[in-house]
Order: structure tokens, then sequence, then C-alpha cells
């Protein structure tokens, strides 16, 4: 579908898909991207994709959304390919699609160095033949489907018969492997993006973009991350933790300045007829605050709670000191597991086979860590501490112990809560967080981005 103001229109409306998607495209990075569209072959679709991309994007972790709303936008088809119409899969006598034949097409295909023209084309009859199916709404297309009863995972050893050399080394071998896995996944992205192009002729691009285009790794919900998409926030942490010292920072040099002095400034006004021109200012005390994690390390919650020690871990210099403890059923101190030179796989697994977290029951049992860590702990929540609460709230319909959580919040200097589930969740089931939240300040944080501002926003200087 064509934008109402020809191809200006249709590239604003590419930039405004990706500001939806969370990446930052300012108008000088459109005004560039204009100016590319100008110089380059449109009818060259790579070419056009990496001058898009050079104009536009900032960071290399934008590149995967970058990519596919671009094959959204800029479709290499419209409909069926005309190409891929020539290649029909192989069929039996009686005219359906031998499977057997066509697993066996796909694994020589997969094991050629470059045969990635006839990939595509596979791909796009598969999508047509195998993946179409009747919807409440009419036709539509299933990736799924496409690819269930090929099952292209199981062709590795198929593969790697054909990548094998004879002689080759174990190590040889495990490069071939991963080539051949590297292949397998490369043909079901290339399925994944046809069943994409051909779903969003139906209903849309902007609803296909919505949910079928890779998200930031800032915005992926903590609870429903794949390994992938965790993977991608750890490496993420060391540049979010840069944003969020330099917040702190710049927070801390203007607290240098003091509050103003009211008395002495009217004091001194008394020279200048009452008017306060001189501003006096209150002698700032500096010091950076200290830090006490209180986080529930299960796994409904492992995701969340990981990516967040290792944010602290990776702020540690904007604070006095940081005191990590940890809880399953009961709670233990876990601050000497984590350091800057250990991973946090290795922290974590020390946290459960080193500490005890975990009791006989295994399961969350929030009122009895927060009774637990003020009868083992009772000096470490001070004045002077900032308080942070990490977990959803379940309790799994055991005493929440909100008098305990009261003390802690009313002895602390600053108090929160963040909760990785969504609001409309809280108090649900077994979630006590709807009594927790009249304890304490209970904030969302379902995606690192949320996690970022509402950390920011919370820590003191």
């Amino acid at each position: 579908m064509q934008a109402p103001h020809g191809l200006p229109g249709h590239l604003v409306g590419f930039v405004e898909a990706l500001r939806a998607r969370g990446i930052p495209v300012g108008p000088s990075e459109t005004v560039d991207a204009g100016q590319v569209v100008t110089v380059l072959d449109l009818m060259d679709r790579e070419v056009l994709r990496e001058g898009l991309a050079c104009a536009l994007l900032r960071r290399t972790t934008h590149r995967a959304t970058f990519d596919g709303l671009f094959d959204l936008w800029f479709p290499v088809a419209i409909g069926q390919r005309e190409s891929a119409a020539d290649t029909d899969l192989p069929r039996t006598p009686t005219g359906d699609i031998d499977i057997p034949a066509l697993r066996e097409l796909l694994a020589e295909l997969l094991a050629l160095q470059d045969a990635t023209p006839q990939l595509e084309q596979v791909a796009a009859q598969l999508v047509e033949q195998l993946g179409q199916y009747q919807s409440a709404q009419g036709p539509s297309f299933s990736a799924y489907q496409a690819l269930r009863e090929v099952q292209p995972q199981t062709l590795l050893a198929k593969i790697l018969a054909g990548l094998a050399v004879p002689g080759d080394s174990d190590f040889d071998t495990e490069i071939a492997r991963r080539a051949a896995r590297q292949r397998i996944e490369g043909f079901r992205a290339t399925v994944e993006a046809e069943t994409r192009r051909r779903v969003a002729e139906r209903i849309g691009r902007e609803r296909v973009a919505g949910y079928g285009v890779a998200r930031q790794a800032e915005d992926v919900d903590f609870l429903r991350a794949s390994e992938r998409e965790l993977a991608e926030l750890k490496r993420s942490t060391q540049r979010l933790a840069r944003i969020l010292a330099s917040r702190l920072a710049v927070r801390r040099r203007h607290s240098r300045r003091g509050e103003i002095d009211l008395r002495k400034t009217l004091r001194r006004s008394m020279s200048t007829g009452g008017v306060p021109i001189d501003l006096v200012s209150r002698k700032p005390r500096p010091g950076r605050p200290e830090l006490v994690l209180l986080c529930d390390v299960s796994g409904s919650v492992a995701g969340f709670s990981n990516f967040t020690l290792l944010l602290v871990s990776a702020l540690r210099e904007q604070f006095s000191r940081v005191r990590i403890f940890a809880f399953v059923d009961q709670v233990d101190e876990v601050t000497q597991f984590f350091d800057p030179r250990t991973p946090l796989d290795q922290a974590m697994t020390r946290v459960f086979t080193e500490s005890g977290v975990v009791g006989l029951d295994g399961h969350s049992d929030y009122g009895n860590a927060l009774a637990g860590f003020a009868r083992r702990y009772p000096e470490v929540v001070t004045s002077r501490t900032s308080l942070l609460v990490l977990g959803d709230g379940r309790t799994n319909y055991r005493d929440p112990e909100l008098d305990t959580l009261r003390t802690l919040a009313a002895t602390a200097k600053h108090a929160h809560w963040l909760n990785p589930e969504p609001r409309s969740q809280w108090g649900s089931g077994d979630s006590a967080t709807d009594k927790y939240e009249q304890v304490i300040e209970m904030h969302e944080c379902r995606s690192a981005r949320q996690l970022t501002e509402v950390v920011s926003r919370l820590l003191p200087v």
C-alpha cells in the first residue's frame, strides 16, 4: 500500500514505525534518509536497506528491529512471487506434496555454499502451499504450519553429511555443525519473514509490526523473554549502567550547590534595601547512599532479578556500600558472590549452591523471607539506607508479614518495591502486592527501559 504522499510519505511512515518500536530517529536522521533515497537505486533492495540503516540507526542493537520493519515497508514482492511460482515443490503421483522428497531437497540446498535464491523460492512456496489456512477473518498464513511437516531442525545430520570433508578434525566438524545450525535458523527466519509479508498484505503492516518484529532488548518483558532476548539484555547492561551513572553524576553535581539559606539571604539583603540580590546557599553535605537489595530469585522472576542484580553490580561505584540479600523461601546474604569480574551465571550458581536461600519447601515465601531478614540482619537497614525489594509479591497464600515490611520501610531513608508483573495483575491469585502496596511504594518494572527509568528516578544522590 502506497503512502498518501508518495515515497516521502512512505519513508516518514517507516520512520514512525521505527520510533514506535523504540528506535530513536530524529528529524536530522529522517532528512539524511531522504537524501539517501534520492541517490540510491531503488530497485536494489539490499543497497537501499544498507543506505537507510546507515542514515537512521545509531546502535548496532537496533539492526534486527530495523530489518524486520524494512521487510514490511519495503517488501520483496506483492502477493505471490513470480520467480517462486516457477519453482514447484516435489509431488507424489497423486499430486500431493512429497514431504520426504522436499526434506531431501531442502537438505541439499542448505548444504550448498550459495543457494540463497533457491532457498528463498522454496520458502515462498512453503508459505504459499503449506502455510495457508482459513481464519475467522478469511485466508491467512502461518510460519508454524508451513514448517510443521518439513521440520528443518531435524535435517542437521543430512546437512552435515553434505558439508563434511573426509579427514576433517573434530574442530572442523564442530565448525560445520555450527554452520549447519546457522543455515537452518536462517531458513526458518526466511519463512517467517515471508509469512509476515503475506499477512501484512491482508491485515496491514502496522498490525504485523506490533507483534511480528523483534523488540528492542530494553523493551522485552522480563517474565516473557526468550533465552536469546535475555542474553541480549545482559549484553546491554553496561550501556544501561553508563546511562544511569551519568544521570546520578549530574544529580550529584547539582546537589553540591546546596539549598538556599533563606535566613542568611534575607540578612544579606538588608544592604540592598531588602532586595535579595545575592543568594546564600547552605553548605552541602555530599555523600553517596547505602543500598540494600532484597530480591526474590525464584524461577518465576529469575530474568528480572538477574538483570537487576547485574545492573546494580555495574553501578557499585555510585554507592558507598551495596549489600545484596536473596531469598526463595528463606533469606541469606549473597553480596560476596557478586563483583565486576564474576559472570552472572557463576554468581547465581553459587547463590543456589553455597547460600541458604532455599529451605525445605522451595516455593516463594515473602513473609518468611522478610521475617528472617529482620531477625538475622537487624542492623542492615538504617536511616541512611535505600532499600529496594525485587519480586512479584506472590506468596503462595502464606502470611505476607506486613508489619515486618512496615517496620523496615519506616526505618530506611528510602524504600521501594520493583515489581516485574503488569499492574493489572497485582493482587490477583496468590499475589499480595495489593497489601504490600499499602505499606511500601511499588513500581511496575516489566522491561529494562522501565527499570532504568524507575531506578534513575528513585536512587538518591
